[in-house]
């Protein structure tokens, strides 16, 4: 058994590896899917099967350091050799791949069940959510509040809230899903949603803008033209070049639903099929969102963010966020 649990971390060493370097794209909610798995293996057989055969060592050393002394005791000699309390600690410890295995099987269920139905932590990669969440935030992802998800095939068991205009989602990328995006939902199924000469209409209604004061974007190494933005009843802030920039419909993909679109150089109109939702980015003119790769279907969502719980270059970060 020590063999193969040794093959077992020599892969595991392997893909992570592999993972880190980008030899290939890492499926974590697989991985400790996987580790869950093996681990309860290892546990199991802790307790039916390697638990049980030590005890009964001891029991049966016990046994024979028994009838050895009350032989010796019989034959006049009172003294006897060994220690038993440490012959019964060895028989009884636990062998290094049962410790690393069996033995983190609790913690490793405890974080499998956290992360797959109640919050999952993310790390914001890029500056496609600026001003609300920049590069370097740590969030946490409620997986819950869209409702409850079988891990790793992340199908539906149990209906919650449904998206709502203004929510911040992070999904899988419909173009590969084995990468997650964030950002925030604009359109929800039935739902025309029109952003031309950079004002965003949602069914025809102008959404409710304030321009508020320039900032510098770092990423940009420009001054930005700032906006609070009301979606449903969400107000948050947004941000976008201070001239307005045509569109430019050859970048956009090939996706379901296309047809429900219309492009110019002045923007997109497009209609929100059933169980779809349309999501863009809060810094406007740089983010790669719907306008470029389409809709977002129901089994993709994976939850809401709503919480900053770290970032290690500007703590006045932590906190929630809409």
């Amino acid at each position: 058994m020590s063999q193969l649990t040794a093959a077992l971390f020599t892969l595991l060493a392997a893909y992570l590896a592999g993972w880190y370097f980008d030899a290939w794209h890492g499926n974590f909610a697989l991985l400790l899917f996987v580790l869950t798995l093996v681990t309860c293996v290892y546990w199991l057989a802790e307790r039916l099967r390697f638990k049980p055969a030590r005890e009964a060592a001891v029991r049966q050393l016990e046994s024979q350091d028994s009838a050895r002394r009350a032989e010796l005791t019989r034959l006049g000699i009172e003294k006897v050799d060994g220690n038993l309390d440490e012959a019964r600690a060895k028989l009884l410890a636990q062998p290094w791949w049962l410790d690393w295995t069996a033995g983190l099987f609790p913690v490793i269920l405890v974080v499998f069940v956290l992360r797959s139905f109640l919050f999952e932590p993310f790390k914001i990669p890029s500056g496609s959510m600026i001003p609300t969440l920049v590069v370097g935030d740590l969030i946490l992802v409620n997986k819950f509040h869209y409702g409850v998800r079988l891990p790793v095939i992340n199908k539906k068991i149990i209906a919650n809230n449904d998206p709502q205009r203004g929510d911040v989602m992070v999904f899988r990328y419909p173009v590969d899903t084995r990468i997650d995006f964030i950002k925030r939902v604009v359109g929800v199924p039935g739902d025309e949603i029109s952003y031309l000469n950079a004002e965003l209409r949602v069914n025809g209604q102008p959404v409710p803008t304030a321009a508020g004061a320039d900032a510098y974007d770092d990423e940009a190494m420009r001054y930005m033209a700032r906006f609070t933005e009301k979606l449903g009843e969400v107000e948050h802030r947004i941000q976008r070049y201070k001239q307005v920039l045509p569109f430019n419909p050859m970048q956009v993909r090939d996706f379901p639903g296309k047809d429900q679109c219309r492009y110019s150089a002045e923007g997109f109109v497009c209609k929100v099929p059933p169980g779809h939702y349309f999501m863009m980015g809060d810094n406007r003119d740089n983010s790669e969102d719907s306008r470029y790769w389409g809709f977002v279907p129901d089994e993709n969502i994976v939850g809401r963010a709503f919480f900053v719980w770290m970032n290690f270059s500007s703590l006045g970060r932590i906190g929630a966020f809409r």
